[in-house]
């Protein structure tokens, strides 16, 4: 069997440990001592480490294409670009655009996910960001497309999709987004307060319909004050949400980083990379939406100054997090990993390494780099 030899590996319920695992039919088949078992060693060297491969519950686009171009290459383009990244599973995220052009991005997800491509990352599914946002908190979303939410329209995307969304990013104080919290709740989908201007009240009764996550925490929602704790307080307060954050130190600062952590359960705080087509790409003009976005300096902004998504990868943000935000390696390792496999009810086949569990991989050098990934037991990107 093909797998790993005397390697460092981060095992579920073990920790770091010098062991050996084998991988049959892309799943992962023994983890041990005999090794023997493996007759077909992939390359890892000393230093390096093992991990179970990222997961990006939110992310928009990389390597110059976007969820939102509509087609089977950008996807393609976007699945590969991201494995370097140690990615071995991501949302496919749309934004506020018209009727027209959201559901020319679920039916090209739709045809991908059927496609079954083995390269790259697996595109799992759909994070629908927007349209049914707070005009308040609009980001870089494009105002005139913005929509109240509404369970036909919803529907109508979801069986686009293939029934493939998986996040629906709304703002819960919007006139009817209650209605769609319930309905996305019975069907499974993870409800999320994004783009919103959700005071402690409103994330209460959201709660209670059935809100699970928070998109972007802090970034373009209502802040915390101490008359009105809005959508970032609650955030922190409510245990029971999972919170995504952009971990770039630009959308977020250190101390805001460390703040989050500290006031969260250790199983709901999130890795996000929430990242735009410019990622993998030189500075220079790129695009969102039709907007135009400006990338310099590892920032990538509209016209008006409005941070544009990220250029963030993964294996970055967990680097972030452990050399300037004093988290362990495999406490960061577990944010994006076994966090957003729980959110998204896959954790019985990803985001940890155990036996029976899919072989997805990603092998890390000492300085956060990504030497190798695995997605089922084939190489999907090697350094």
């Amino acid at each position: 069997m093909q797998g790993f030899k005397n390697a460092l590996i981060y095992v579920e319920g073990k920790g770091i440990i010098k062991t050996n695992l084998a991988v049959e039919n892309g799943l992962i088949k023994y983890i041990g001592d005999d090794a023997s078992k493996i007759t077909n060693a992939y390359p890892c060297i000393e230093g390096q480490v093992v991990v179970a491969g990222f997961i990006d519950q939110h992310i928009h686009g990389a390597g110059g294409a976007d969820a939102m171009d509509g087609t089977m290459e950008a996807l393609s383009t976007i699945a590969n670009a991201v494995a370097s990244e140690g990615t071995t599973t991501f949302l496919a995220t749309t934004m506020t655009q018209s009727q027209q052009n959201i559901l020319k991005a679920m039916n090209a997800v739709n045809e991908y996910i059927k496609a079954d491509k083995p390269e790259g990352a697996k595109v799992l599914g759909i994070h629908l960001e927007g349209p049914f946002i707070s005009v308040k908190h609009i980001g870089a979303q494009p105002l005139e497309y913005v929509a109240k939410p509404d369970k036909e329209v919803f529907d109508k995307y979801n069986s686009a999709s293939g029934n493939n969304i998986k996040i629906v990013s709304l703002a819960p104080e919007v006139e009817g987004a209650d209605e769609l919290i319930a309905h996305l709740n019975k069907k499974g989908i993870v409800a999320s307060a994004g783009h919103t201007d959700a005071g402690y009240s409103d994330i209460e009764k959201a709660i209670n319909s059935g809100l699970k996550n928070i998109t972007h925490t802090y970034n373009a929602q209502k802040p915390l004050h101490h008359r009105e704790v809005g959508t970032v307080g609650s955030a922190m307060l409510f245990d029971s949400l999972n919170c995504e954050a952009i971990c770039d130190t630009i959308h977020l600062s250190i101390p805001a980083i460390k703040l989050l952590i500290k006031n969260k359960p250790k199983g709901k705080f999130t890795l996000i990379t929430d990242s735009m087509r410019a990622k993998h790409l030189c500075d220079g003009i790129s695009e969102l939406g039709g907007q135009k976005v400006i990338v310099k300096n590892g920032e990538a902004r509209l016209e008006n100054g409005a941070l544009a998504g990220s250029i963030l990868k993964m294996n970055d943000a967990i680097k972030n997090l452990v050399t300037k935000c004093d988290v362990s390696f495999t406490d960061a390792i577990d944010y994006a990993t076994i966090n957003p496999a729980k959110n998204l009810g896959i954790y019985d086949r990803a985001g940890s390494i155990k036996e029976g569990k899919n072989a997805d991989f990603a092998v890390l050098n000492e300085d956060f780099s990504v030497a190798l990934t695995i997605r089922n037991g084939n190489i999907i990107y090697s350094k």
